[in-house]
C-alpha cells in the first residue's frame, strides 16, 4: 500500500530508537494533522544446510511485534489513530515503497554513544539518501 499525500510513515522494528521515532512522528502527525502509517518489514531467516521444518506465523508474529512497539509508543502521547502496516521484504526497501507518495519519513537509529553513536545505521542511512520525501531520523535518548 502507497502512502497518501500528507502521510507520515514510521519505520518501526521494535527497538528503543524506533518507539522514539513513534513519539516524534505522532507529535508531528499532531501539529500538522496528517495521518501516521507504521510498517514494519519481515523476512523470513535463510539457513544454511540443513534445518528441521517448524511452523512459524512470520507475518503473524510481524504484526503482533508491530502492534506492541506502536502501542508501547502510544501510551505515552495518548495518540491512537496510527495505521499498521507489516510487510515482507528488506526494510530499507519496504520503508521506501511504503513513502513513496508520503510527506515524510521517520525512521530511529540505534545509537552505540560517544563517537560511534553519530552514525547512522544501514536502514536509516539507505533511506536518507534514496527517499522521494524528507526523511527524519530520530536517536534514542538514552
Amino acid at each position: 500500500m502507497r502512502g497518501r499525500a500528507g502521510t507520515i510513515v514510521i519505520g518501526v522494528d521494535g527497538s528503543p530508537g524506533s518507539e522514539g521515532a513513534v513519539r516524534w512522528a505522532v507529535e508531528q502527525a499532531r501539529r500538522t494533522r496528517a495521518p501516521v502509517r507504521a510498517v514494519m518489514a519481515w523476512q523470513i531467516p535463510t539457513t544454511y544446510g540443513w534445518a528441521p521444518v517448524i511452523t512459524v506465523d512470520w507475518a503473524g508474529d510481524a504484526r503482533t511485534a508491530l502492534n506492541s512497539a506502536v502501542d508501547s509508543a502510544l501510551k505515552e502521547t495518548g495518540y491512537l489513530d496510527v495505521d499498521r502496516e507489516a510487510t515482507e521484504g528488506h526494510p530499507a526497501a519496504v520503508l521506501l515503497a511504503a513513502a513513496r507518495d508520503a510527506d515524510l519519513l521517520v525512521v530511529g537509529c540505534r545509537g552505540h554513544g560517544g563517537f560511534t553513536g553519530m552514525l547512522l545505521g544501514s536502514v536509516s542511512q539507505h533511506v536518507v539518501a534514496h527517499a522521494r520525501c524528507p526523511v527524519v531520523v530520530t536517536h534514542d535518548a538514552a
